[in-house]
């Protein structure tokens, strides 16, 4: 399902989700699976341990999420960790702060959204404070365990207790959209192709039936 349809599907049930601030650095790139969150904060001591060591501990198919407070002067997240967690089986990463290596990244066709782009590494500059604890991005509030769904439109947030309506939802909402695509085709008119469809009732509170 695309991001789309997925944000279609959350505003139908008034549920935030959208990060805003996230962007792909790998385009076409895309992924899903359930969050794997990670908390950071600038160091206070010069002996506190390497803030990668998580993702040893990532299962498969797990979207890692890393909260870095929407930090752009440093890194948490370069190419070393892009191939450890493509080896891993890791669906991707999502970073509330920069990332680096994102040519390597574009080679190994690893999926990377972030806020920004950037050089200079964490190391020496942040730490690990907290994994699996609930973190912020773009003021959605994000849980492990709550589904990531990202693709070039950015990324969405789905809470788990509502992933199952939503997946309902988006379905329906990529399936009027490809049936409005066709009767366009044929030659019907934008507006008529919308309202055979019922194209309204997919908008913010909208309902199907």
């Amino acid at each position: 399902m695309s991001t789309s349809a997925v944000s279609d599907a959350l505003d139908m049930l008034g549920v935030p989700g959208q990060l805003s601030g996230i962007r792909a650095m790998v385009p076409g790139a895309r992924c899903a699976g359930p969050a794997y969150t990670v908390t950071f904060a600038p160091v206070t001591d010069a002996s506190e341990g390497t803030a990668a060591d998580y993702l040893e501990d990532v299962a498969p198919g797990s979207v890692v999420v890393l909260d870095n407070a929407g930090r752009t002067d440093c890194t948490v997240w370069g190419d070393l960790l892009t191939a450890f967690a493509g080896l891993r089986g890791v669906a991707g990463t999502v970073v509330w702060g920069a990332a680096r290596d994102n040519a390597e990244c574009v080679r190994a066709g690893y999926p990377v959204f972030a806020a920004d782009g950037w050089m200079r590494t964490g190391k020496g500059r942040v730490r690990r404070v907290a994994v699996g604890a609930p973190v912020e991005i773009g003021g959605v509030r994000i849980e492990a365990g709550d589904m990531i769904v990202a693709d070039d439109d950015g990324v969405v947030c789905v809470p788990a207790a509502h992933w199952p309506r939503v997946c309902e939802l988006a379905g329906e909402v990529e399936r009027r959209e490809a049936a409005i695509k066709d009767a366009l085709a044929a030659g019907v008119s934008l507006a008529e192709a919308r309202r055979r469809n019922r194209y309204s009732d997919l908008g913010p509170g909208g309902q199907i039936r």
